[in-house]
């Protein structure tokens, strides 16, 4: 890579932070909105569906994507082999999922489930077909063209939901709203790629791609699988309206960590295209770790200490029963975006067996837990308490393996994000303290967010200046060309 390597990755830093910050924007406005037409009902039985949907749109990616991407010289062969891959196991799937959903409906004790899955599975084969020129365009770090695809696609979706809800079509508007977002997200795709596929395939790329992809398969399956995990037992042993509670909660902590996410995506493709270059390596890591840290670290905290007045805002009475389960959440994910980072920088090294090691240790932990729970009889949130345990065990193993690959010393991984640490605990114990103070929720969530703002600012003024200065100049699309 040249040298103007760093500019050309915070402008596609900026697209990225564009693309989430105005799709999740647009997300949230849409979720408010739907939230207050729909029944917790509703969307109980769209999150037991979306378990298997969310299992298969990982098998039909299977890691072939991220091998695409690390691919050093790309040849049309390689492409399209992964697009036939991909388009037949999503064939596969649906096939399996369509002669399966009868049997989905029966397990949780659901007969309306049967046709509401077999047509948000559609989603499945929409989803294989735009992967090739997603993965294409994330390798080229076009991320301009992504921002557009996906705010155009959730604009449209959303405003598709909104319409069924109105109509009093219940669930169906979630069902809407999924399958065509991937609609949408197919036809922008192609409209706005250069490739189309042609009729090239090799067994021989695909067996080159296996090891690498097999393992990040594994990680993504592990993944998907345990965060659903809960959603499954609740589905099977509770109400369902207490798996939308659940469903609600837990979507609104991912609304934020999924935003963090997906920025921080960008990194894998970064850090494939140096991945030889050790010392480059850690120090964008650093970088990296520092600033993310910044942000996230003090949001999280602050969300989970105002929950319910935020809820009782945004969602109204009703979904008050959530709460417990948004804050349980926000714990869980309190280091996520610092774990996907050392993650992603793994895999870019071709560290794949590493992660997946990783998150095996964290399921495991987890599957153990849920059978002692369950045997003890105790609540499902005290499941969700061993799944926060997990979560942090995962980022401190991710930080043992950072070390022996990139040599950056324990102390060094804890320094740099010593000084969110410091924000964040401010932060949360004003927040907690004006909880304690005030009976009116309205108005003790808007006394909660100026506060934390204040707090915020003023301890970087003081003891962090310098994030702030970096900020600003990255903002300004200030960068040393000299890094």
């Amino acid at each position: 890579m040249s040298d103007n390597l760093k500019k050309t990755m915070l402008g596609a830093l900026k697209w990225a932070t564009a693309d989430r910050v105005a799709q999740q924007g647009i997300q949230f406005v849409i979720g408010v909105i739907l939230a207050r037409l729909l029944d917790p009902k509703d969307y109980g039985l769209m999150g037991m569906i979306l378990i298997f949907a969310q299992i298969a749109y990982v098998m039909v990616e299977s890691g072939l994507g991220y091998a695409l991407v690390r691919t050093t010289e790309i040849t049309e062969t390689h492409k399209n082999t992964v697009f036939y891959s991909n388009c037949g196991i999503s064939v596969i799937l649906y096939l399996i999922l369509w002669f399966c959903s009868p049997a989905i409906a029966t397990f949780f004790n659901q007969p309306d489930l049967v046709w509401i899955a077999r047509v948000t599975f559609l989603a499945i084969l929409f989803n294989a077909l735009y992967l090739v020129p997603y993965n294409m365009m994330g390798r080229a770090l076009d991320y301009k063209t992504l921002t557009k695809i996906n705010f155009t696609a959730t604009l449209l979706s959303g405003i598709s939901g909104i319409v069924m809800a109105y109509c009093n079509l219940g669930v169906w508007a979630l069902v809407t709203q999924q399958t065509s977002y991937h609609f949408f997200r197919m036809i922008l795709f192609h409209c706005h790629s250069t490739w189309k596929p042609a009729l090239l395939f090799s067994f021989q790329i695909l067996k080159g791609y296996a090891g690498f992809s097999v393992n990040m398969l594994g990680t993504s399956l592990l993944t998907v699988l345990f965060n659903n995990i809960y959603t499954l037992l609740l589905g099977k042993l509770y109400p369902v309206k207490q798996v939308g509670y659940y469903t609600q909660g837990n979507k609104m902590s991912e609304t934020v960590n999924f935003t963090f996410l997906a920025i921080l995506s960008t990194v894998y493709n970064l850090m494939a295209q140096i991945h030889e270059q050790t010392e480059r390596v850690a120090n964008i890591l650093r970088t990296f770790s520092k600033n993310v840290s910044n942000i996230t670290l003090p949001l999280s905290v602050f969300l989970l200490c105002a929950a319910k007045p935020l809820f009782f805002l945004l969602f109204g009475e009703k979904w008050l029963d959530a709460v417990p389960y948004f804050q349980l959440m926000c714990a869980a994910n309190l280091f996520a975006p610092l774990y996907q980072l050392k993650v992603h920088t793994l895999n870019a090294r071709g560290r794949s067996r590493t992660t997946f090691l990783v998150e095996l240790t964290k399921r495991v932990i987890i599957l153990l837990s849920i059978v002692v729970c369950l045997w003890l009889d105790w609540d499902i949130k005290i499941m969700l308490l061993f799944y926060i345990g997990s979560c942090w065990l995962a980022y401190i193993l991710s930080a043992v393996a950072i070390k022996k690959e990139l040599l950056i010393y324990y102390r060094h991984q804890f320094l740099d994000i010593l000084p969110s640490l410091g924000s964040s605990v401010l932060v949360g114990a004003s927040v907690f303290a004006i909880s304690l103070c005030f009976d009116n929720l309205y108005i003790t969530i808007g006394i909660q967010t100026v506060t934390a703002l204040a707090v915020y600012f003023l301890y970087q003024l003081i003891f962090n200046r310098q994030f702030l200065t970096e900020t600003k100049n990255l903002i300004q699309g200030k960068v040393d060309e000299n890094e």
